[in-house]
């Protein structure tokens, strides 16, 4: 129960900077996730929080009230490492129960009894409760150190990837419980993830982080429907969007898009939508990245009318479907495939990209420019209005 507030807050480490200045907010209830490369600056920023460290610049605050200097043991927060941090002598249960039986949040045994036997069931781990942590795989070591964070009733949760080490069936089924979980204790949790699917299913708003800085924050749908640049772009989507380089000819009335395919040039007709021209005008722009999902590529191992010719890279079954990487000389189309195909490597795929769906970039500083589909654009604005 914690609205918590980064304003202008640095960190470095000698001559790296961990922390850029960042400012943003994080509401109260609020099941907020940050996401983003290794060495982004994640979990500098949750040891931040917790107090762990303290920022070289700029202020941290719980509800208004300034939090830079005050002990970490005094502002009520959970948190739950990467590195588990177990007690090797002590217990599963006793490991659970050690923050109730602290000086600070001293409970009865049988309230601790209670809240360590009821984390134990959330965490399916019943049976663990009398084995040390050298008796435990590692998924069952993470398992305690999350359940360990649950008996707490803290202010803010704090978690650094705790479904890292957990088989992918345990990891989804957490997923939905981690969140339940959140709603009913009406805790502020802030979440630490490398995982696209986890991101997008649990935040309710989601921090893209790199090299320290905010990049964006938004719901998943609106990063994932209006990315501020192609960076964000490649990280919300598995498997990441396709950028094409491109040129935009004008003749009379049409726009063409124009781009190389091992060397060939090809020309697409572009589909008429003023507020995409009108944009890309107002910005004297020819050179664009056109950005396109895989979903969105139409392919066929025989020649059609449309379609251009590139080269099978791999092809890549994932459980549901499949991934066909085309070779198109400077740069790979990924598309979704179903799974069961006979694709022979360096065999030739006719494609078609569908313009339509596209999202429109500057080829210089690669911000996000306009998007072409309305349809999307219209479902975000429905989903934003819901909300």
């Amino acid at each position: 129960m914690a609205r918590i507030k980064f304003e202008n807050v640095k960190k470095t480490f000698g001559k790296v900077c961990a922390l850029d200045g960042i400012s943003f907010e994080i509401h109260d209830n609020e099941f907020f996730v940050l996401f983003g490369p290794a060495g982004a600056g994640k979990t500098t920023i949750l040891n931040c929080v917790a107090g762990i460290l303290i920022p070289d610049e700029g202020t941290i605050s719980f509800n208004d009230q300034l939090m830079n200097l005050v002990d970490p043991a005094r502002r009520n927060v959970a948190m739950v490492f990467e590195n588990y941090a177990l007690y090797p002598n002590m217990t599963v249960y006793d490991n659970m129960a050690s923050p109730l039986r602290s000086k600070l949040y001293k409970t009865d045994e049988n309230t601790i009894k209670e809240k360590v036997y009821a984390a134990a069931k959330m965490m399916k781990m019943e049976n663990l409760l009398e084995r040390l942590p050298s008796q435990l795989s590692n998924g069952q070591k993470q398992r305690v150190a999350m359940g360990r964070a649950l008996v707490r009733d803290p202010n803010v949760f704090l978690m650094d990837e705790p479904l890292a080490h957990l088989d992918a069936k345990l990891r989804n089924s957490m997923r939905t419980e981690l969140k339940e979980m959140q709603a009913n204790l009406g805790s502020t949790c802030i979440y630490v993830t490398h995982d696209f699917m986890e991101a997008m299913a649990l935040g309710d708003r989601i921090a893209i982080i790199n090299k320290g800085k905010i990049i964006q924050i938004g719901s998943g749908d609106e990063i994932y429907y209006m990315p501020i640049n192609e960076f964000v772009a490649s990280l919300m989507g598995e498997p990441q969007i396709n950028i094409i380089p491109s040129t935009i000819k004008v003749e009379g009335n049409k726009y063409n898009l124009c781009f190389e395919v091992l060397g060939k040039k090809i020309s697409m007709e572009m589909p008429v939508d003023e507020k995409v021209m009108v944009k890309i005008g107002e910005l004297a722009l020819r050179c664009v990245d056109i950005g396109i999902r895989p979903q969105h590529i139409q392919y066929s191992f025989e020649k059609i009318e449309g379609y251009f010719k590139a080269t099978v890279y791999s092809y890549e079954s994932i459980g549901n479907k499949s991934v066909i990487i085309a070779d198109c000389g400077d740069y790979q189309l990924r598309m979704i495939a179903p799974n069961g195909l006979r694709v022979r490597i360096d065999s030739d795929i006719y494609i078609h990209p569908e313009i339509g769906k596209s999202i429109v970039f500057d080829c210089e500083s690669k911000n996000y420019i306009v998007r072409y589909d309305e349809e999307a654009v219209k479902a975000l604005a429905t989903i934003q209005e819901v909300r």
